[in-house]
Formats: structure tokens, sequence, C-alpha cells
């Protein structure tokens, strides 16, 4: 087992390493290996934690082989609903963030006159990401809750639910994408090869969302409460977070606060290799990642511990 561990992540370095040979410039080369490699880690990190986390490394292996198919038809159940006797279908998720960006852009671009270069691109982009953690954390939220008659019926891994509306919510952010393209394309924005990092702050997005909605959904259960206030807090996070406004418009004095916020980083990243061409030191990186796996590892021990007891409750 732990050969096969040590191969998957030479593996995930070793292609990560080869695409930033490849697609960049040599004078950047050093810089984007270690970057790409960091984020094929992070990728195959989350790789193997869908496949060994549980009590123990082969029988959790074996558990989610046996549930893998009941995760993908959860994913393809919640796409299916959410677009259901819709004419468009999945247009939607094209066309949403899109009109979105054109009110957002009419609003603040001319009556608050932001002065931002392509503000459409620089709203889109900001927004795709945050409301990426948005959808996800707050789909985890009642998960567990949700599910509890199948949960009362048959043995199912309890984390499935939460990880399910992640993954879901990826995939439609993947969707939303082809919307940002698109502006970029009608804009003609100046496309640089930094872009091709795009996928790192995705990922880091993914595993923090992640480990905050096994957060969310375990104290769910027990306090019905959160499921209120955290709509309320999703609304305030996304003004402490430069979605809309440039970060320099807040005051001073608010600085450390938003640097405390982690889509603060995981936006500022996106907008960094998409719209201005600029590789993030590697603080930045390793923040992102930092933060990404502090609440995961958060999310595993307060999910594990308190899993039993969710029957009592549900």
């Amino acid at each position: 087992m732990k050969k096969i561990i040590s191969a998957v992540l030479l593996i995930a370095a070793l292609s990560g390493g080869a695409a930033a040979g490849y697609f960049i410039p040599e004078e950047f080369s050093i810089e984007f290996m270690l970057i790409c490699v960091m984020g094929a880690l992070l990728a195959a990190g989350i790789i193997l934690f869908l496949l060994f986390y549980a009590k123990g490394v082969s029988q959790t292996a074996e558990g989610f082989k046996k549930y893998r198919y009941l995760l993908g038809n959860l994913i393809s159940r919640d796409l299916k609903v959410k677009y259901r006797r819709s004419f468009l279908g999945f247009l939607w998720s094209i066309l949403n963030p899109l009109l979105m960006a054109l009110v957002i852009n009419a609003v603040f671009s001319r009556i608050f006159r932001f002065e931002i270069d392509y503000f459409i691109v620089y709203y889109l982009s900001g927004s795709l990401i945050f409301n990426f953690m948005v959808e996800a954390t707050s789909g985890s939220l009642t998960s567990v809750i949700n599910a509890s008659s199948l949960i009362k019926k048959v043995y199912i891994p309890k984390y499935i639910f939460p990880l399910e509306k992640c993954l879901f919510a990826f995939v439609n952010m993947l969707f939303s994408s082809v919307a940002l393209i698109v502006v970029i394309l009608i804009v003609r924005m100046p496309v640089h090869l930094t872009a091709f990092l795009f996928f790192f702050p995705m990922l880091c997005t993914l595993v923090f969302s992640l480990g905050l909605s096994l957060i969310l959904s375990s104290v769910n259960v027990f306090f019905r409460d959160v499921g209120h206030l955290y709509s309320v807090w999703t609304v305030a996070w996304m003004y402490l977070t430069p979605v809309i406004y440039p970060a320099e418009a807040l005051p001073e004095k608010f600085a450390p606060i938003m640097h405390m916020n982690p889509m603060y980083h995981y936006v500022t990243y996106f907008r960094d290799v998409i719209m201005y061409g600029r590789i993030p030191d590697l603080n930045a990186h390793l923040i992102c990642v930092l933060f990404a796996l502090v609440f995961l590892a958060a999310g595993l021990a307060i999910f594990k511990k308190q899993q039993d007891r969710f029957i009592l409750y549900i």
C-alpha cells in the first residue's frame, strides 16, 4: 500500500513538472514547476483522501470502491434535478453567471464607477470561485439531515453526502467557467500563459470547502440554527471578500481581517493568473494550501468523532 501511495505522489509530481516544462517559458520554468508540482500533489492528496479515508486503509479503499457508483449517481441526480423541466437545461450554468455579470457590470462600472479594467471579467473571476464555495458548503450543510431516510435504512458512509455536494458544486463551477471564457473573448482581454495555473486555486477551494462542509454538516445535525445563521454569514463573507470591489477600496484598518479570510487568497490568486499574468509568490501558495489542509484536517476530525451519534438526531 505504501508503494501505491508513493507511486501516486511521484506520478503527480512528475506530471506537474513535465507540464510546467512544456508550457512555460524558460525564465519562469523553475517557479512554475514548483507551483505545478504543489498543485499536482494537492490533487493527489484529494485522490488519496477519496480512496483511503476511514478506519483502516484497506477497509476504506474497499468501502469507497463499493460506494463510488452511489457517489456518481448522487451527483448525476443533483445535476438532473437542478435543471429538470428547464428548456435550456445545463446552459443555465453558463447563462446564470453571465447575466448576473452583466447586471453587476452595469451597476458598479457605471453607477459606482469602480476604476477596474475589464470589470466584468474581474467580477466573474471572483464570483466563480466564491459562489462555488458557497454552493458547496450550503448544500453540504443539510446533506446528512436530508439523507436521514437513507441512512436509517442501510449502511452508507456518511461522509459520502457532504463530499457529493462539494463535487456537484465543483462540476457546476466547471460549466460556469465557460461563461468566463466567453466574456474574455468578447471583451478581447489579453490571455497570459499564467492562466494554465487556474487549477491551483480551484483545487485549494475544493479542499477548503470540503473541510468546512464536514464541519458544518456535522454541527448542523445537533444545532439546526446553524443553517439559518450560515445564510446570513455567507452574505457578510461575500462583502469581506473583494468579489465586486477592489481590495484597495477597503480602509487600511480592515486589511488584517481581509488577509485572515481564506477566500480573499483564493480569489486573488485566481485573478492574478487569469487577468494580470502574475505568478503569485511562494508565500501565497503556502497560505492557500495551509488554509485548505487545516480546514480539511479539522473537518475530518470533527466529522469522524461525531458521525456515530448522527443516527440519534436525524
